[in-house]
């Protein structure tokens, strides 16, 4: 997910703070649910999250069936070149058997990815990047959590990737195999009081046989800076699958590297009908380094002309304190005549 998701963000990082960066000074996962952030891991930062889970579905009309098994989504992050920009392999490995329950009762075993892709994110826009960071209240609780309107403006990103899929995979449409387009906008809205919305519109399968449309929507709310919970809905659309899926969880925080989380998923309908438990973690390998002040062009000047306004603002303090321990007007009026360079 999420977010969560960005959820671990001080404003949920843990989400409590309006001025945001790539880089979070406690990790920044996307699970436990299946939607995706739109900040990326910080450059020099390399995250791992993975999360097995147990799967039950049935479908209860005609040529009913019962799956049962167990599978592990995986992902791997890593932030290079730019804050904004962030490299991904993701994926679902599924080992299941499926049970036909109509006349003959036959079982089939499965193994195979339900999913494996890889892409590139990159954050188009933030709201707040140049924004002036907002002063806390220190003596209003009330004002410090109510809605400011800015809010509503998102943060975006934009992902290209591609899907790989091998021949005779038991989880896609027939005839799928090989490499296919992904892409993903995603947007995050980081509201007071510790709630984060997450939207992705993701198409998937690009041009294939199972050229999906999907969509998943989580809001997550923070209770400490060390626990986080969600919901989630997501929708699937294509010729070979259709769902409604509702996933709910939380993580917890244990170490600002290392996250534990659980969420279940369901859906409403018995064609078939879905019920997944998933436990898992995210641990954040950090190298980030912030960028060293000396290395600025401070507004397109050189460090020695840098070196220089500090020369002469340290001049003028101290013109400013011989003149205040002047009594003599006359002496006083020499000592403003003198010419300090002021940039």
């Amino acid at each position: 997910m999420n977010f969560l998701k960005s959820t671990f963000f001080i404003l949920l990082c843990l989400t409590s703070i309006h001025g945001f960066c790539q880089y979070t000074d406690v990790i920044n996962s996307n699970r436990p649910g299946a939607s995706r952030s739109a900040f990326s891991v910080g450059t020099n930062v390399a995250q791992i999250e993975i999360g097995p889970y147990f799967v039950k579905e049935k479908r209860t009309p005609a040529a009913a069936y019962e799956v049962s098994g167990f599978g592990i989504d995986f992902a791997a992050r890593y932030g290079f070149l730019l804050e904004e920009l962030e490299f991904n392999v993701e994926g679902t490995y599924q080992n299941d058997s499926k049970t036909f329950t109509s006349n003959i009762s036959t079982d089939s075993k499965r193994a195979n990815f339900k999913f494996l892709a890889f892409g590139l994110k990159y954050l188009v826009y933030d709201p707040n990047k140049n924004a002036e960071e907002e002063k806390p209240d220190l003596y209003s609780w009330k004002a410090n959590r109510k809605f400011k309107w800015n809010s509503l403006i998102p943060a975006v990103s934009a992902y290209l990737g591609g899907n790989f899929d091998t021949e005779s995979n038991p989880y896609t449409a027939p005839g799928i195999e090989g490499f296919s387009p992904k892409i993903m906008i995603a947007t995050q809205n980081n509201f007071n009081g510790g709630w984060v919305f997450v939207m992705n519109l993701i198409m998937d399968r690009i041009g294939t046989n199972q050229s999906d449309f999907s969509y998943i929507l989580t809001l997550t709310r923070s209770l400490s800076p060390e626990w986080v919970i969600f919901g989630e809905t997501q929708g699937i659309q294509s010729d070979f699958y259709a769902d409604n899926l509702f996933r709910f969880g939380g993580a917890y925080l244990m170490k600002k590297d290392f996250q534990l989380d659980t969420a279940i998923t369901f859906n409403t309908k018995d064609t078939p009908s879905v019920f997944n438990i998933s436990f898992g973690a995210s641990y954040r390998l950090d190298f980030h380094k912030d960028k060293d002040k000396s290395d600025d062009i401070n507004n397109g000047d050189s460090v020695e002309e840098e070196a220089r306004r500090q020369k002469n603002k340290e001049g003028r303090k101290r013109r400013l304190k011989d003149d205040l321990k002047t009594t003599d007007p006359v002496e006083k009026g020499k000592k403003r005549e003198i010419d300090f360079d002021d940039d």
